[in-house]
């Protein structure tokens, strides 16, 4: 007696009768990670692919890029599902962005409570709502009144300890959200101010009678350098905002010995390690062809910082 065929219902399809669907994003580099850190530097790269899977990169971002976007772009490069960075840096800002790859992200916390130097300019006797050039001056006061004597005086009453007020154009959540998202919206909401400590804040007037003041700050964790432009101007009896900013050094690690982003990216898709000519000579001068890379070895994070030639960290000068 032939056998009754089982109800389709319900019945589990065949793999031939299945969907065609792309397979699953495989990331590459799977071997066990390098216990020991390997630092990316303008002049070191990594001896083989697999040291990746402990890395921390030294990028120069790029204007209009957000520290998010970078992150998505190496981890798109490495194929190594594990990227991060160790402290945000707004898309209108450029400068040193440190990216911990793999087990590397396990320090990201190290990195983020290091000291940070930056360096930009302060537009005197107009405001913004995010204290920065992000969004439109509504409003300006005379900045006329203000001499060098007394700029110097106002920078100085910043140094040491002291509270600041977080921004509401901040990633900070309050009660769930965002402050910049309620900020667009129009609203203000209540916070609590940090805080923070100040070693350096040196400023100067790009020209004679500027409202352009150019300077050096070098801050802890958690300093927003948008609310320092916003509460000088106050101080000295006026309005200001921050109209450009670089990070230079998060502590002793400089951004003179960053990889700009896309030749890194280059680099990484071309699998090209350890003998890859360097690309721009620290002057910004042509390329010499003599010179190479150095590959990075393994560097413990204490001991990779001091690897880094170059960067003075804290103890450079004041501006000139």
């Amino acid at each position: 007696m032939a056998r009754a065929e089982e109800p389709t219902a319900g019945k589990k399809r065949s793999r031939q009768q299945r969907p065609n669907r792309p397979p699953p994003k495989r990331y590459a580099y799977t071997s066990p990670p390098s216990r020991e850190t390997v630092m990316v530097t303008r002049d070191r790269l990594p001896e083989d692919e697999n040291a990746w899977q402990n890395a921390v990169v030294l990028i120069d971002k790029p204007l209009e890029y957000t520290s998010f976007d970078v992150c998505g772009k190496l981890r798109g490069a490495l194929s190594i599902k594990k990227v991060g960075h160790a402290g945000t840096l707004d898309p209108n800002a450029t400068g040193l962005l440190i990216i911990c790859v793999g087990g590397a992200t396990k320090k990201v916390n190290e990195y983020v409570a290091m000291d940070k130097e930056y360096t930009g300019t302060i537009r005197l006797g107009q405001a913004t709502p995010s204290f920065d050039a992000e969004c439109e001056v509504t409003q300006e006061m005379p900045w006329e009144h203000i001499t060098d004597e007394r700029l110097s005086e106002a920078a100085a009453e910043f140094l040491g300890p002291s509270q600041q007020m977080p921004p509401m154009y901040s990633a900070i959540r309050v009660k769930g959200q965002r402050l910049y998202k309620a900020a667009r919206e129009g609203k203000e909401v209540a916070r609590e101010p940090r805080s923070i400590h100040m070693s350096v804040f040196d400023v100067q007037r790009s020209a004679q009678g500027s409202r352009e003041i150019t300077f050096r700050v070098c801050c802890s964790k958690g300093t927003y350098i948008r609310s320092l432009a916003n509460d000088l101007g106050l101080k000295l009896g006026t309005v200001a905002h921050l109209a450009a900013l670089r990070r230079t050094a998060i502590g002793g690690v400089c951004v003179d010995n960053a990889w700009q982003l896309d030749e890194l990216v280059n680099v990484v898709k071309t699998r090209r390690w350890g003998g890859i000519t360097n690309l721009v000579e620290p002057s910004g001068g042509p390329p010499d062809q003599s010179e190479t890379l150095m590959p990075a070895g393994n560097l413990g994070v204490t001991n990779a910082t001091s690897a880094v030639q170059g960067c003075n960290g804290f103890n450079s000068s004041p501006l000139e």
